[in-house]
């Protein structure tokens, strides 16, 4: 341990300063077995204090996280989690400190739970690998209970099915655990649905689970009183928030209360020997024993969290940028901060230095002014930031520069400026709905739309100035059918908004181009829309204003170059009229006739026969961009991984790639005169003439006060819920005084592990589904490398006994020899033994050639195979789930019914299905429909489209029935298995099914969760935060939001049956849908 904990003392002693205020958001507080001591966690260390308070002794001092502490049951020894490699693995120190030994290797992160009852095991979960015979869906959100001896060794499977918060009875015959049912955010409060958690009994002899509170609400964290009678847990029952309450073991619906807190929840339940109860609540621990009163345990600490300043270094990932019309600067934002950079130099200027955010950077047209919004006051305002000195030519090399908010009003947000073409105006928009625009002489603001045309509130839609500044083009909601938008045009005066798109497609990112003959945009009306209506891919469309542009398009190679010739000789001969003027006044007069922009001629008339598609091929498109003279494309195109740019010769329809930039947003720019192009992204930016392209480099440097940029970004939170919470009243959620209540906090946080939890605590207050904070680190942990290969968990020799090979993994291989009943003895020449754990021969091998050494009853050999990741061994664990679900479904219905798993709402699984239904499927009786783990998309209209056919035709050749009419649809009977995960519109689209009468439903309830989500990237990148934005109103002005849908045959899968490869829902399904097909007959 660092010596500050001693300089700790001293400095506490000497002043008191570091003790200001008490500490606050102390977590996973664990009292010792003996009731003497707890240990807990504050900014990431682990701590010991007595049970009485004083000076706690900081056990750990790394500037990794620590969490989930838990005492041995001696007391001597404590085991917690630590991402001091890059994920997180089970440690052990001695309870005095010292130092921690590691236990587990495994990079899937494994949070230990307990200790066995002799101590000899650490019981921890994680998501490494099921049974074999375990037909549950293989989700990374159902993790597996595993125990590792305490010194380290080989790992043991203890259930393939989800199990937390463990709690040994004290002669190891039963434990008790918190189930998960699916992957609803566990912060979430107030709610009663079936994905909240329960408490259960596991019995090791018999391995029976045992549901042992079985209801509609939050069951959580249970423990025992040392005599084994009672079982103590945290609940929200009653309304409140989460408090202590209890049972007696043998008679669970004799609940009692045992704590009456109003407001914050409890957390962290824990029990000594002698009865004493201690948990967190309101940041704070407590003890208690039971009847008596809660007890807070007064501490003093010293954490030094170090500077306060962190200095960052970006040479890549700017999430927005914008060119000058010079073209010789590009301005773009970093970590909140706007920077300028030279085209040609490693030269860059940091023009903001806030712990705020700004966003949205333009250029004015003298490319010694910039616009951006900024958030710094509560509100986003618009601020303009000028070169002070004259002498300065640029920003990069710029010596002072000055700022000023622009036309401020403090009571609207206002984002997304753009100067017109020349310079008069500010366009921007106003509450993420309005066009606004800003004479930029007078100051004075015009409404162009009333924002009763778009729904959206992230900020912004995106719109762009005609080349005569006199006209918008836009996105706007142009037939009442949100999301599908369309392109419209606007006079700068405002006044009806021109549709000339007027379709039932999505149509976004509008640009003129052509010298403002005609409007480019992308569009998804030619994208492989034959199947489901969402995830289709875009094309590029053009929309020719007027006539002549239209025509100039549309001539021929041979013709366009006649036109030019012409165009040529006229301009030849005018300006050699002009030549022979003597007229110094006429001179300036013809200069400034030369400079004037030609009006922008806008036929409204057949405009929508002037829209052509550009590209031919759909794909994911990010941006693109037309030269002057019409004749070449540039776009970027998602075909693979990301965004890469692509060139397409418009005479000749050829395309061909030009740059692999593999980023994760892009778009293209041209400087004011056109001439050249710049390709700006995340990962890398480019000016581009003709083909060439030539890198744009930066050193931005950001020296961020992270404390501050906590602060900001916890109120931004506030905010963005407030203004776009789906629900005007919030829930019935106080939200103003559930901000205070929380925002105490955060002087006491100096990590995102900490502030993502306690945002989500925050959200959860408002009990709703798709929210809470997520908090993504960029670790640099080495990756367990996976075989594709089950392994026997009750295998006790050495080495690893193969139970299965996966369909399509490194073994499954015609010259494999590696079976069911192998055993795998040496992994690059190393044995697997029982003292090690042997995922740390596979960390870091991922794509590697890994030599394996092999045994049976023949003999030994070796095999050379390349580990795949866990996400590629993710993907054939789900088709080999599916295809034993297909093959269950055909045996439990003697090959008359088919099966179809919906893994999410979106066109790949819709695709998947169709090909099924109306395909292998289409002399099948009946469908059943599995729409379990489904974590949402939109896809309710469809499947409610596809299995609602009605025979009312057949089609018959010379007698011969060859097709049933519709034929695109299916026309017989199905069924639909659902369950507590399913998710968002895997909730919408069993209600449909169910609402419109379809067929009936079989399994668990599903959650009340039919809302849309903004996920919300935070300033600091590697936080997000999600907001439901949109409701699903039914016509008694319900929302389908917390309304659960129950079933018309309720079935639970057993945990203990479950893990046997039996799927009592399916079962359940298959008889159901069976006698209902028999009933018709």
């Amino acid at each position: 341990m660092k010596k500050k904990t001693l300089l700790a003392a001293a400095l506490l002693g000497a002043s008191g300063m570091a003790m200001a205020q008490a500490p606050l958001w102390l977590r996973n507080a664990k009292i010792s077995p003996n009731g003497q001591e707890i240990v807990f966690t504050y900014k990431g260390d682990l701590y010991k204090v007595a049970t009485g308070g004083g000076q706690a002794l900081q056990l750990t001092s790394l500037p990794s996280y620590e969490t989930a502490p838990m005492w041995s049951p001696d007391g001597k020894q404590i085991a917690f989690a630590s991402d001091r490699k890059g994920n997180f693995d089970v440690y052990v120190m001695p309870a005095n400190g010292g130092t921690p030994k590691q236990i587990t290797f495994n990079s899937a992160s494994e949070t230990p739970t307990t200790f066995s009852p002799d101590g000899k095991y650490v019981y921890f979960y994680a998501t490494i690998q099921d049974q074999a015979s375990n037909i549950m869906f293989p989700s990374g959100r159902m993790m597996e209970l595993y125990k590792v001896p305490v010194n380290g060794g080989r790992t043991s499977q203890v259930l393939s099915t989800p199990a937390e918060d463990v709690c040994f009875d004290k002669s190891g015959k039963f434990f008790l655990y918190m189930d998960v049912k699916g992957g609803e955010d566990p912060l979430r409060k107030h709610h009663t649905s079936s994905i909240t958690r329960d408490v259960w009994r596991y019995d090791v002899a018999t391995g029976k689970h045992t549901n042992l509170t079985n209801r509609g609400g939050e069951d959580r964290t249970p423990v025992l009183s040392p005599d084994g009678k009672t079982v103590y847990f945290l609940s929200e029952r009653d309304g409140g928030s989460f408090n202590v309450w209890k049972f007696p073991l043998s008679n669970p619906s004799q609940v009692t209360a045992v704590t009456s807190f109003k407001k914050n929840p409890v957390r962290g339940l824990s029990v000594a020997a002698n009865g004493t109860l201690c948990y967190t609540y309101d940041g704070e621990i407590y003890t208690q024993t039971d009847g008596g009163k809660p007890n807070k345990v007064n501490i003093n600490l010293f954490h030094d969290d170090g500077d306060a300043i962190s200095i960052m270094n970006y040479t890549r990932g700017a999430t927005s940028g914008a060119v000058s019309p010079d073209g010789k600067q590009v301005a773009f934002v970093v970590r909140g901060e706007v920077f300028v950079t030279s085209v040609e130099y490693n030269t860059t200027k940091k023009i903001t230095d806030t712990p705020e955010a700004e966003a949205d950077v333009c250029w004015g047209p003298d490319n010694r002014t910039l616009v951006y919004a900024s958030e710094r006051n509560g509100k986003w305002q618009l601020v303009k930031a000028t070169i002070s000195r004259k002498e300065d030519l640029n920003f990069p090399n710029a010596t002072i520069i000055k700022e000023e908010i622009i036309a401020p009003n403090k009571n609207v947000n206002r984002k997304s400026p753009q100067f017109s073409p020349d310079g008069k105006k500010l366009a921007f928009i106003e509450e993420g709905e309005r066009l606004m625009v800003m004479d930029v002489k007078s100051k004075a603001v015009t409404q162009v739309t009333d924002g009763s045309q778009w729904f959206g509130t992230e900020g912004s839609f995106n719109y762009n100035w005609s080349p005569d500044s006199k006209w918008f083009c836009l996105e706007f909601i142009g037939n009442g059918r949100d999301p599908y938008s369309d392109i419209g045009i606007v006079s700068v005066n405002g006044g009806k908004i021109t549709n000339i798109t007027n379709s039932a497609y999505i149509n976004v990112l509008p640009r003129w181009v052509l010298d403002g003959g005609a409007i480019m945009f992308i569009s998804n009306r030619y994208g492989l829309r034959s199947q489901a209506s969402w995830g289709s891919q875009d094309d590029v469309l053009l929309a020719f204003v007027n006539e002549e542009a239209f025509d100039r398009y549309r001539l021929n190679k041979e013709e366009m170059e006649l036109l030019k010739e012409t165009e040529k000789a006229e301009k030849a001969e005018k300006d050699k009229t002009n030549k022979d003027k003597k007229d110094d006044k006429k001179s300036k007069s013809d200069k400034d006739e030369k400079d004037k922009v030609k009006d922008i001629v806008v036929e409204l008339d057949k405009i929508k026969d002037r829209v052509i598609r550009v590209t031919l091929n759909s794909s994911d498109l990010a941006g693109c961009a037309i030269n002057k003279d019409g004749d070449v494309l540039y776009y970027l195109s998602r075909v693979e991984k990301d965004y890469d740019l692509w060139k397409m010769d418009l005479r000749k329809n050829s395309t061909q790639l030009i740059n692999k930039m593999n980023t994760k947003w892009a778009d293209i720019q041209t400087d004011k005169d056109g001439k050249n192009f710049f390709i700006l992204g995340g990962s890398s930016m480019h000016k581009m003439s003709g083909d060439k392209l030539t890198p744009i480099t930066y050193s931005a440097v950001v020296k961020m006060n992270r404390a501050k940029e906590r602060e900001y970004m916890f109120e931004n939170v506030n905010r963005e819920v407030a203004r776009r919470f789906y629900n005007t009243n919030m829930h019935g959620c106080d939200w103003d005084a559930t901000i205070k209540n929380y925002r105490k906090f955060l002087p006491h946080i100096n990590n995102n592990y900490d502030f993502s939890y306690m945002l989500s605590e925050v959200l959860g207050e408002l009990n709703a589904s798709h929210t809470g904070s997520r908090y993504y680190p960029n670790g640099s942990a080495e990756t367990t490398a996976q075989l594709g290969l089950f392994f026997d968990w009750n295998y006790t020799g050495k080495g690893l006994k193969v139970s299965e090979v996966v369909e399509y993994g490194p073994f499954d291989r015609a010259k494999s020899k590696v079976r069911p009943g192998t055993i795998i003895t040496k992994i690059n020449g190393t044995d697997i033994t029982v003292e090690n754990d042997y995922t740390t021969l596979l960390n870091g091998q991922v794509g590697k050639k890994v030599l394996v050494t092999c045994k049976n009853a023949s003999g030994e050999w070796e095999e050379v195979v390349k580990p795949i990741s866990a996400g590629m061994n993710n993907a054939l664990l789900y088709k080999r789930w599916v295809k034993r679900q297909e093959a269950l479904c055909d045996s439990l219905s003697g090959g008359r019914l088919g099966y179809v798993h919906l893994q999410q709402m979106n066109d790949n699984s819709y695709r998947e299905i169709y090909e099924k239904v109306l395909g292998e499927y289409n002399k099948k009786d009946g469908i059943v429909i599995d729409t379990r783990f489904n974590g949402g998309g939109r896809l309710h209209e469809d499947i409610q489209i596809l299995f609602s056919g009605e025979k009312y035709l057949t089609q018959v050749v010379r007698g011969r029935e060859a097709c049933d009419m519709p034929s695109r649809r299916w026309n017989r009977p199905t069924i639909m298995l659902q369950c507590e995960a399913n998710y968002s519109n895997a909730h919408g689209t069993p209600w449909v099914y169910k609402h419109t009468g379809m067929g009936k439903l079989v399994g668990m309830p599903v959650p009340g969760t039919m809302t849309s989500v903004n996920w919300i990237t935070m300033q600091d990148e590697s936080l997000i935060f999600g907001i439901p934005i949109i409701g699903y109103r039914l016509a008694d002005g319900s929302y389908l939001e917390n309304q659960q849908l129950d079933p018309d045959i309720r079935v639970a899968n057993d945990p203990a049956v479950i893990v046997t490869g039996r799927d009592q829902q399916l079962e359940a399904a298959v008889k159901e849908l069976l006698q209902e097909i028999d009933a018709k007959k």
